[in-house]
């Protein structure tokens, strides 16, 4: 075999990794989206539907109050919408419970152990970075006092971020502990907490944001402040 023929042949096996490189970063970048997007569109839609059928969870009622607990969350299934203003006000994701890597996909995850939503204790929550839609691509820009609001179809939920989101280790469960690690909080409360992967494209650490529960209101009464442009 001539050294035209080897260079040749090397040349177009270049060639066609260097296509399939690029359709594979295609589909990590787009085509992933894409799927993740429609997935979570499907899972608001069944939730409207299941809430416009009045198949929903007792709401949490006012802040001072010893709310009745909402029903168990069933694994794998959505039982609220997360809303983030500061991502855009046409940012909503519904929100399922679980982390495996199934349920990621389809939007963001309620770790099993952590409070619900509205309970005394800290309702935590994952979602991807980048790629399955890409829902906290923009959690870096989070700031103290920004709302995030959830509604499980009967009430509305508004949290406030407390501080800039902390860079920590993914050993380091206790950020989603009943009293956050490294939240500065000092006793019990209502408290979200939300992480994401570090850095954009990678997943060597953890970024953590912390809220507290601000206000609460029925869905009745319209949207909550923070949502109103």
């Amino acid at each position: 075999m001539s050294v035209r023929v080897i260079v040749r042949t090397l040349s177009e096996l270049c060639i066609t990794v260097g296509t399939l490189i690029v359709l594979f970063v295609a589909y990590v970048l787009f085509w992933t989206g894409v799927k993740a997007d429609r997935a979570m569109d499907q899972q608001i839609d069944r939730l409207q539907d299941r809430w416009s059928q009045g198949r929903v969870a007792t709401g949490a009622g006012a802040l001072d109050a010893s709310p009745p607990k909402p029903a168990l969350y069933e694994n794998g299934e959505p039982f609220a919408v997360m809303y983030v203003p500061r991502f855009g006000f046409t940012w909503n994701k519904p929100v399922l419970q679980g982390t495996a890597t199934d349920i990621l996909k389809k939007g963001l995850g309620h770790y099993a152990r952590t409070a619900r939503l509205g309970q005394k204790g800290n309702f935590a929550v994952a979602g991807h970075r980048r790629t399955y839609g890409d829902p906290f691509k923009d959690f870096p820009e989070l700031r103290p006092g920004d709302a995030v609001v959830l509604t499980d179809g009967t009430t509305w939920f508004t949290y406030r971020i407390d501080r800039k989101p902390y860079k920590t280790l993914p050993s380091d469960t206790g950020v989603v502990d009943p009293v956050p690690r490294g939240s500065g909080y000092r006793e019990t409360g209502r408290y979200l907490t939300l992480t994401t992967c570090e850095p954009e494209w990678g997943h060597s650490h953890r970024l953590i944001a912390w809220a507290h529960l601000d206000a609460t209101q029925p869905v009745e009464a319209g949207k909550p402040e923070a949502l109103r442009r």
